[in-house]
C-alpha cells in the first residue's frame, strides 16, 4: 500500500513562507505600482452579447483560445507521428535512416524556435498555400470550405495557420523522437531475444512486444511534451496567428488593461494545460486498472 500523505511541521512552515511571500508581493504591488485595476470589461473579452445575432458569442480571448486549442491538437498529432517514425528510424540498423533521424533531431534542437518559425513561414508557407490553393478559397463557397474553417482557420488565415502547425510539429517532433527512442531502448533486450526465438519478424516484434511495453514508459514524458506544445504555441503569434497570445497583445495595446488581460490569459492557458494533465492522468490510471502499467 502506498504511504499516506502526512502534514508535518515543515510543511506548515513552508506554507507560511509561501503565503507571506505572496502577501508581500501583493503589498508591494499595491503600494508602488500605482495601477488602477478595472476588471469590468474582462468578461466581455471572453463572452459577449451580439445584438445583431441576439445571442452570446465568443469574445476575442475565447476565440483566441479556440485557435490555440486547434493549433495544439493538430501540432501534437503531427508531432507524435513524426516522433514515432523518426524514433523508429533512429534505432534502425539502416545507416541512412539512422543518420537522417539524427540529423533532423540535431538541427531542430539546436535552432531557436522563433528562428525556426520565421524560416519555415517565409520560405515554405507560400508554397503550401499555392499547392493547396487554400489562401484564395472562400469559406462560404462550399461545405468543405466551412469544415476547413471550423477545423483549421478561415481562408484568409489558413496559410499562416498551416505554417504554424507544421512548424510546431517539426519543432516538437524532434523532442518526441528522443522520447520514443528512449522508451523503446528502455525495454529489456531479453524481450526482443524471446521474440526472435519465437520466429517473429521485426515488424511483429515491434508491434506486439516492444511498443506496447514502451508505450507505458513513453506516456508520462509524452504528456509533458504535449503540455509544452500548448505553451510553445504562444510563440506563433509573431507570424500573426490569431491565437490567445496574439489576441491578448491586441487587447492590451487598445485598452491598456495590461495586468487584467495577461492574468486572464494566464488562467486560460493554465486551464488548458491542467485539463490536459488531468486527461493524461486518467488514461494512466485506466491503463493501470487494466494491467497495462
Amino acid at each position: 500500500m502506498r504511504d499516506r500523505i502526512r502534514f508535518t511541521l515543515l510543511d506548515l512552515i513552508l506554507l507560511i513562507i509561501l503565503f507571506s511571500g505572496a502577501a508581500y508581493v501583493l503589498f508591494k504591488m499595491k503600494m508602488e505600482l500605482h495601477y488602477e485595476w478595472d476588471w469590468s470589461a474582462v468578461a466581455s473579452y471572453i463572452v459577449r452579447y451580439d445584438a445583431a445575432a441576439e445571442s452570446y458569442v465568443p469574445g476575442l480571448l475565447l476565440a483566441g483560445l479556440a485557435v490555440t486549442f486547434k493549433l495544439s491538437v493538430w501540432s501534437t498529432l503531427f508531432a507524435s507521428i513524426i516522433g514515432l517514425f523518426m524514433g523508429l528510424m533512429k534505432i534502425s540498423k539502416n545507416v541512412i535512416l539512422k543518420l537522417t533521424s539524427s540529423a533532423y533531431v540535431g538541427v531542430v534542437r539546436n535552432i531557436p524556435s522563433i528562428v525556426f518559425i520565421f524560416i519555415f513561414y517565409f520560405f515554405i508557407s507560400g508554397q503550401i498555400a499555392d499547392a493547396f490553393e487554400f489562401n484564395y478559397r472562400s469559406d462560404s463557397v462550399s461545405w468543405y470550405g466551412t469544415i476547413f474553417s471550423f477545423l483549421f482557420a478561415p481562408s484568409s488565415m489558413l496559410a499562416v495557420f498551416i505554417s504554424a502547425v507544421f512548424t510546431l510539429a517539426l519543432y516538437e517532433g524532434a523532442y518526441m523522437t528522443e522520447i520514443v527512442r528512449a522508451g523503446i531502448e528502455s525495454v529489456e533486450k531479453g524481450q526482443g531475444e524471446a521474440a526472435d526465438a519465437l520466429g517473429l519478424s521485426r515488424y511483429q516484434k515491434m508491434r506486439h512486444i516492444v511498443l506496447p511495453q514502451a508505450f507505458k514508459r513513453i506516456l508520462p514524458p509524452m504528456a509533458g511534451q504535449i503540455i509544452s506544445v500548448i505553451k510553445d504555441s504562444a510563440i506563433v503569434s509573431v507570424i500573426s496567428v490569431q491565437d490567445l497570445t496574439f489576441r491578448g497583445t491586441e487587447l492590451m495595446a487598445s485598452t491598456y488593461k495590461t495586468y487584467e488581460i495577461w492574468i486572464t490569459i494566464t488562467l486560460m492557458y493554465f486551464i488548458l494545460t491542467y485539463g490536459c494533465s488531468i486527461a493524461v492522468g486518467s488514461v494512466e490510471k485506466r491503463m493501470e486498472r487494466k494491467g497495462y502499467v
